[in-house]
């Protein structure tokens, strides 16, 4: 009989989200009139710009017609929309990049978890804690981690606890690790990174030999001046770095699909009898052999977002959910719970009342306010106590939650 992958074997009885799921579900079965609002999942709400619909429709229509026809794209992205995307989102930065070191694939979720294919499974891996659960239980899949112990800690990797006690900042290792998984905004904490805090990840990078792994999903709701946006903003990271983009919060694309990572030309890594290798030759050479690329209308439609109308447009919607993520936090604060985040993300880190476990709360706020938020321990073992409340909701439905809470939580 076919034997399985049993590394899947090592992973928890389910990811965090389906979970949620099943809780809510059993929920609203058992009170089909209750209603129930979502603050869980980092999903949008609001419809896609205008500007963007349209491109998206005239990228149809060129499917349409014989002389407009495209079939199999570039697997790296067509070279027009990485252009689109240096000029309008790393040149104001200040950060040159060259079109073959930006590939467009279908989000930052899977980049961050198939960049994995190119490296070895020897190299020691470090993560924050609490963190998005994709950079742990990938690294599960593939066979680099034992079993996990009693607080949920897998053998094999490095965890960088990210506290109130550190400010959710972690820490430089001690150790020497070979690729380090830095999130900013930071997902779930909402917290960002100075540019000095960066600076000093690329210099260990750099002075051990290691990677830093960039996620930057959410650097367009960064409010703050003076906080970097791309990791290529510190000098020396070029050397060091793969970035992650999304266009899933950016412009709403979270049904569309459609995302990118930077791999720079000059970033190397060693073959087992020391050989440096370019890693932007085998991102390529993984791209072409297991990705058949984004499709063309959802090329156009995110080259749209860039335009003059479609940026304007998109960043009324980011502003909406940053209102909505200052609602989330005032609202919160005045009911006497202590919260982190939500200035520079759409999330809120909130630390549960009283101290209660991160599941017990999302148990009591779903059952007495019918509002659905993300257990901290679902992040990580350091996010016990902790719960995420994402700004991705409608106006009314945020208000509404804020209310719930206030009256029947907040002033216990």
């Amino acid at each position: 009989m076919t034997l399985i992958n049993e590394n899947y074997l090592k992973l928890k009885a389910g990811y965090l989200f389906p979970e949620i799921g099943r809780r809510v579900k059993a929920f609203t079965d058992a009170h089909p009139d209750a209603k129930v609002i979502r603050l869980g999942i980092g999903d949008v709400t609001q419809p896609l710009a205008p500007a963007v619909i349209k491109a998206f429709h005239d990228g149809v229509d060129d499917l349409a017609r014989g002389e407009s026809f495209h079939g199999y794209g570039p697997e790296q992205g067509y070279d027009w929309l990485s252009k689109i995307i240096i000029e309008k989102s790393y040149k104001p930065l200040g950060v040159e990049l060259m079109p073959s070191e930006v590939f467009i694939s279908d989000g930052s979720k899977c980049d961050s978890a198939n960049i994995l294919d190119i490296l070895a499974l020897a190299n020691k891996v470090a993560i924050c804690d609490p963190v998005y659960p994709v950079y742990n239980d990938t690294n599960v899949m593939i066979g680099r981690t034992g079993e996990a112990n009693d607080k949920g800690y897998y053998e094999g990797l490095v965890y960088l606890p990210c506290t109130e006690a550190n400010n959710f900042t972690p820490a430089i290792p001690k150790e020497k690790v070979d690729i380090i998984y830095l999130c900013y905004p930071n997902n779930p904490t909402g917290m960002v990174a100075t540019r000095a805090e960066l600076k000093a990840w690329v210099d260990y990078a750099n002075a051990q030999g290691s990677i830093i792994f960039f996620d930057a999903a959410y650097e367009a709701f960064i409010t703050e001046p003076g906080i970097p946006h791309s990791i290529y903003e510190i000098e020396g990271a070029k050397t060091c770095a793969i970035e992650f983009r999304s266009f899933s919060k950016t412009a709403g694309f979270t049904g569309v699909r459609c995302g990118l990572t930077v791999v720079p030309e000059q970033l190397m890594a060693l073959t087992a009898s020391g050989e440096k290798v370019a890693l932007n030759k085998l991102w390529n050479r993984r791209q072409c052999t297991k990705f058949n690329g984004v499709s063309y209308p959802v090329q156009r439609a995110a080259a749209a977002v860039y335009s003059e109308e479609g940026w304007s447009q998109v960043q009324e919607t980011i502003s909406f959910y940053l209102d909505n993520a200052r609602l989330i936090l005032e609202g919160l604060k005045t009911a006497g719970i202590t919260c982190y985040g939500g200035v520079n993300a759409p999330y809120i880190w909130l630390k549960t009342p009283g101290g209660i476990a991160s599941w017990d709360f999302f148990d009591k706020l779903l059952n007495e306010c019918h509002v659905v938020g993300t257990p901290g321990s679902g992040f990580g073992p350091s996010g016990e106590g902790y719960f995420r409340l994402s700004a991705f909701g409608s106006r009314e439905n945020v208000q509404e939650a804020v209310r719930r809470i206030q009256e029947k939580w907040g002033n216990r």
